[in-house]
């Protein structure tokens, strides 16, 4: 249940969570910490995008930095980010597959009518051929 205090707190996370460029930094930060130049290398974005994202992802607590020399170092801040998208990956993998089941049956009727007419189409030629079904 979401307390009503942390509405606020947990949007702005949501938020945080909804833009894809910050998915594909979360991703990479998932393998471990990173330099800002690792990764745009890692994202093929820009430095000044990747900067700005970063910056939403830390007002937001999803990533923390720290300073190495003249490097920025990135890191994920709060285990439970990687547990909230492992679960709405899962859920997201599970959706897709009922859905895809629930569709194999239709498209394998569908493929059948369509060979069922094929075939029915040359049962036809070779009558009308034989003198059987004809345009008459």
């Amino acid at each position: 249940m979401i307390e009503p205090e942390l509405i606020p707190l947990v949007a702005q996370r949501f938020k945080a969570l909804g833009e894809p460029a910050r998915l594909t930094l979360l991703a990479a930060l998932q393998q471990g910490e990173k330099s800002v130049s690792e990764l745009v290398a890692a994202t093929g974005r820009t430095q000044p995008n990747v900067s700005q994202h970063l910056k939403e992802m830390a007002r937001a607590g999803l990533v923390e930095a720290r300073r190495e020399g003249t490097h920025v170092i990135y890191r994920v801040a709060d285990p439970y980010v990687n547990r909230i998208c492992e679960a709405v990956c899962r859920s997201v993998r599970d959706t897709q597959r009922a859905a895809l089941a629930h569709l194999a049956p239709r498209r394998r009727r569908g493929a059948l009518a369509r060979r069922e007419r094929r075939l029915g189409r040359r049962a036809g030629a070779t009558a009308s051929r034989e003198g059987g079904v004809g345009r008459g």
